[in-house]
């Protein structure tokens, strides 16, 4: 190999090693976008009118004024962690949480349609629920606070808070709850119908149906 030979290639070696610096300076000088914050305007009008031009139904048909549902086997979705919602929103996309109604609409939104109806939903004041039974509603405080040792089920405040107001990003609002709906969804849950908690599933399949129902009772209560 001659010395021009040489010479000519730790030329184009110190060219490229130029270029790659001018190309990592440049990079490091770009400005960072910024994340798209929600539009809650649009998140509401998709909530109460929804897109017919897309098939969208009205969010509120099911889950009522303001994420304030009355029937019970649709979860009250005012006040919840934005989050969240848009995680649960994104599972129902997948296997993870199939749901016939929910599956078929989540797939006509757009990434940017969840996050601003889980915006709007985030800011509404949730309206308080009640428990319905006094017989079982002590057995569901006494899990909901401390868990059920014996069959190594954690507390649920350790998760969702004392008050049930859950930390957001990570655990649901549960405080007023359905009862239906929390007794469907810890069932869910326990047969592998939604998948999408390893943590809850291991929960609830520790549970027995009674001590599903008292809990959801209790929680029903909580404000």
């Amino acid at each position: 190999m001659n010395r021009a030979f040489l010479s000519f290639s730790k030329s184009l070696s110190i060219v490229a090693l130029a270029a790659s610096s001018l190309v990592s300076i440049a990079s490091a000088t770009e400005p960072v976008a910024k994340p798209v914050k929600a539009d809650l305007a649009k998140g509401e009008a998709l909530y109460s009118n929804g897109d017919a031009a897309r098939g969208i139904v009205a969010c509120v048909s099911c889950h009522g004024a303001a994420g304030n549902s009355t029937i019970s086997i649709n979860p009250k979705l005012s006040g919840q962690h934005d989050a969240y919602l848009v995680k649960q929103l994104m599972d129902f996309t997948t296997p993870a949480r199939n749901n016939a109604v929910m599956t078929t609409f989540s797939k006509l939104m757009t990434p940017e349609d969840m996050k601003n109806v889980s915006a709007y939903l985030a800011v509404q004041k949730p309206k308080a629920g009640a428990a319905k039974n006094k017989d079982i509603v002590n057995l569901g405080q006494t899990i909901y606070r401390a868990g059920i040792a014996e069959k190594n089920v954690a507390a649920c405040a350790g998760c969702h808070s004392p008050n049930g107001a859950g930390i957001p990003a990570q655990f649901p609002r549960i405080a007023g709850q359905h009862q239906d709906y929390t007794v469907a969804q810890l069932t869910a849950f326990r047969t592998g119908a939604r998948k999408n908690s390893a943590q809850m599933t291991t929960i609830a399949k520790r549970m027995s149906d009674e001590e599903m129902k008292a809990v959801a009772d209790y929680v029903a209560g909580l404000k």
